[in-house]
């Protein structure tokens, strides 16, 4: 019972690292465009940081440029603002009530910087997945020493926690080589 609870327990959170991981694989920018780089970008809205999907329709108007048109017409600049200060490097172009982002292409350098980002992300999210491993082995040693569960289920449980360990872990590692090959298309 004790160990069923610390397995699913540890499954969700090293699941819940590599998603996070995940999510932050998808702010860093390739060439292309994609609405989901201003996910993370909030407008000042009447005085409220609002995301800015809340206030404004986002949508690719083609491979390499982002249009977001504003629900209200004054938010036009306040939005402009917004994106320009969220620091993705995109250089908005307002053209009537549609604002124009077009995605600038990645320099060779600016890849191999990217690439640096992205590892060190990975790295991080790997040391978050081993850090979870071992707080269960703890609560494993615990509950062998409060008699709880015998030697053979800590035994058990410790090797299901290395292969759970090592199946996230993969998946971190997929991940990381999936966005390295498109950093790197050009």
């Amino acid at each position: 019972m004790v160990i069923a609870e610390l397995k699913k327990g540890t499954e969700q959170k090293m699941d819940k690292s590599v998603q996070a991981f995940k999510a932050d694989l998808g702010k860093v920018r390739t060439g292309r465009a994609h609405t989901g780089l201003l996910d993370h970008v909030k407008v000042d809205y009447y005085g409220t940081p609002t995301p800015l999907n809340q206030v404004a329709k986002v949508i690719l108007l083609d491979a390499r440029t982002i249009g977001v048109t504003p629900f209200e017409k004054k938010l036009i600049t306040t939005v402009e603002k917004a994106i320009r200060e969220a620091d993705l490097g995109l250089n908005p172009t307002t053209s009537g009530d549609t604002i124009r982002l077009p995605m600038p292409p990645l320099t060779e350098e600016r890849r191999k910087e990217l690439i640096k980002v992205v590892r060190h992300e990975a790295e991080n999210a790997r040391v978050a997945v081993r850090n979870l491993r071992r707080d269960a082995i703890h609560h494993l040693k615990d509950a062998l020493k409060k008699h709880e569960i015998s030697e053979n289920d800590e035994r058990r449980a410790l090797d299901e926690m290395q292969k759970m360990t090592d199946r996230h872990i993969a998946d971190i590692d997929r991940l990381l080589a999936d966005k390295e090959k498109e950093l790197m298309a050009v």
